[in-house]
C-alpha cells in the first residue's frame, strides 16, 4: 500500500509539472517581461494566441497618463507595410485594438511607448506573432484538456509500475490508452475543427506536431495493448511507452501549428 501512494503522489508531481511547463511554453502563451521607460518600470503581457469573432485588444497597465502608446502591425510573413494605432487611456491602462484575422491568420506587432523625452519599443528585440483562431466551445475545450492530462498521469503511473517485475499494468495500460483516444484523437480533432476549421493536420495532411505527437503516443500505447496479448505484464514496453508519453508533453504547445497562408487563402502548418 505505501508504495502504491508514493508511486501515485509521484505521478501526479511528474503531471503537475508536465501540466504547468505546457501552460508556460509554445509559441501561442501570452509573452510576460517588464520595460523601463524614464526610470519608470512598466509590466507587460503581450498575447500571442486570441479566439472568437472580434479583434484583439492590446492591453497594458499603464498609471501615467503622460506615457503615450502606439501598436504597430502587419500580417505576418507578408512583404506589406507596417501599419500603427494609437493607444487611449482608460483606468490606468493603455489599450488598441489588432483587427481581427480569419481562422490561423497572424499579424506581427510591437509597441512603442513615449513619455514626451524618451521612448522605448516593446519587445525590444523582435516583433510579437498573434495566431487568430475560432471559439471553441468549453464543452469540447475542458474534457479534451481534462484527459489528456490524466492520460499523461495513469501514463506515468503506469511507467512506475512497470520498474516492478510484479507490478500489474494491464488496467492502468488499458486506461491510458482509452483516455488518450477520447481526449487526444476524439475530442483533439473537434478543438482543431472550431479552431482552425480542420479536424486533423497532422500525417499524412500535415506536419502539425501537436496532432503528429499525439498519434505517435496513442501508437505507443497501442504496441503495449497488443503486447499484453503474449505478455501480461510487458514491462520494457510498458515504460518505452510512458517515456514517448513523457517526452511528448515536454514538446511546446502549437509547435509547427496551422497557419494562414495569406498569398494562397489555404491553411498550412509551420
Amino acid at each position: 500500500m505505501k508504495r502504491q501512494l508514493i508511486f501515485w503522489f509521484l505521478a501526479i508531481v511528474v503531471t503537475l509539472i508536465t501540466a504547468y511547463y505546457q501552460r508556460t511554453t509554445g509559441p501561442t502563451y501570452a509573452l510576460k517581461g517588464k520595460t523601463e521607460l524614464s526610470g519608470r518600470v512598466i509590466p507587460c503581457i503581450l498575447e500571442r494566441s486570441h479566439g472568437g469573432q472580434d479583434d484583439h485588444l492590446v492591453l497594458i497597465s499603464v498609471p501615467d497618463s503622460t506615457i503615450r502608446g502606439k501598436v504597430t502591425y502587419r500580417r505576418y510573413q507578408s512583404d506589406e507595410p507596417f501599419q500603427s494605432v494609437e493607444m487611449t487611456h482608460e483606468d490606468g491602462k493603455l489599450m488598441a485594438r489588432l483587427p481581427h484575422q480569419p481562422p490561423a491568420g497572424q499579424l506581427e506587432y510591437y509597441l512603442t511607448l513615449d513619455d514626451g523625452q524618451n521612448s522605448v519599443v516593446v519587445p525590444a528585440d523582435r516583433t510579437v506573432v498573434m495566431r487568430f483562431k475560432g471559439d471553441v466551445p468549453n464543452a469540447v475545450l475542458i474534457p479534451h484538456i481534462l484527459l489528456i492530462f490524466v492520460s499523461m498521469l495513469l501514463s506515468t503511473r503506469a511507467g512506475l509500475e512497470a520498474l516492478s517485475k510484479s507490478g500489474r499494468t494491464k488496467s492502468l495500460v488499458l486506461w491510458t490508452t482509452l483516455t488518450l483516444l477520447a481526449g487526444g484523437l476524439i475530442l483533439g480533432p473537434l478543438v482543431q475543427k472550431y479552431a482552425f476549421g480542420s479536424y486533423w493536420t497532422g500525417v499524412p495532411f500535415g506536419w502539425d506536431l501537436t496532432d503528429n505527437k499525439t498519434l505517435i503516443a496513442f501508437c505507443g500505447w497501442v504496441a503495449v495493448m497488443i503486447r499484453q496479448r503474449r505478455n501480461p505484464n510487458p514491462r520494457y514496453w510498458v515504460l518505452a511507452a510512458a517515456l514517448i508519453m513523457l517526452v511528448v508533453f515536454l514538446i511546446p504547445h502549437s509547435v509547427m501549428g496551422s497557419r494562414l497562408d495569406y498569398a494562397t487563402g489555404q491553411v498550412t502548418t509551420e
